[in-house]
């Protein structure tokens, strides 16, 4: 895949190789619809979109964390998401040809892609394959995110947020020591629980080697805490 785009890294590309939404299609037709994407770092707090904004363009995170949220009739914010790296957002809107539904923000310093409509309908009349992959993909996509919603269903709290911090861990046996990505509130809210929810789950993971000191998280047996995630929900768990 071409990897001469401006701020495009050479890792970016396995990156967005694994996308779901970009899977089915061709190394011909991803490398010309990157070719057509900018590549940016975004600075922590910065607003990409608002909710009824024309949504004109679509976007990949290379790096760092974005918050989905609504504002309310009241002024209130209503978290919809958090996206994570590897992740794309904004792009069912944009096939609508509608308006974003939701507010975007960096929660964290972060880098994007961004691809725009007017370079995706330019990719499509070069290469009409590019539309029947990116169904196929779409499809893919989906597969994942019922997945996605059966395990915050199913899988007992300590687990999930054990699954969580395991995303900012290295494979393999042996410890761990990292910061948490943003707030606790805010990966509450990602992973469909209660603030204090999540600090009692947090607490529960002390017995399988997990400590929490502040937002610095220390994981002192990588492979205990798999193991713990691995297992099935107990009934009664609390939500």
């Amino acid at each position: 895949m071409k990897t001469d785009i401006p701020g495009l890294r050479p890792q970016d590309a396995a990156t967005v190789r694994t996308i779901p939404l970009f899977q089915r299609l061709p190394d011909r037709a991803l490398a010309m619809l990157v070719g057509t994407a900018q590549v940016r770092p975004v600075p922590r707090g910065t607003t990409l979109f608002v909710q009824d904004e024309t949504a004109d363009r679509f976007f990949v995170l290379l790096e760092g964390w974005v918050k989905l949220y609504r504002v309310t009739r009241d002024g209130a914010e209503a978290v919809v998401n958090v996206v994570a790296p590897g992740e794309t957002f904004a792009e069912a809107a944009m096939f609508a040809s509608g308006k974003f539904p939701v507010c975007a923000e960096a929660v964290s310093d972060s880098r994007l892609m961004t691809l725009t409509a007017e370079g995706f309908a330019r990719c499509l009349r070069e290469d009409d394959q590019i539309a029947f992959a990116m169904l196929g993909s779409l499809s893919l996509r989906l597969r994942h995110l019922v997945q996605a919603i059966e395990q915050l269903q199913v899988q007992p709290t300590p687990q999930r947020v054990g699954t969580f911090l395991l995303r900012f861990c290295p494979e393999g046996p042996g410890s761990a020591v990292f910061a948490l990505p943003f707030d606790k509130a805010l990966i509450a809210r990602r992973l469909g629980m209660q603030p204090e929810t999540f600090s009692r789950a947090l607490a529960k993971l002390r017995a399988v080697g997990v400590e929490a000191h502040g937002s610095t998280i220390s994981v002192g047996d990588l492979d205990e805490l798999r193991r713990f995630c691995q297992v099935e929900p107990d009934e009664g768990d609390e939500e």
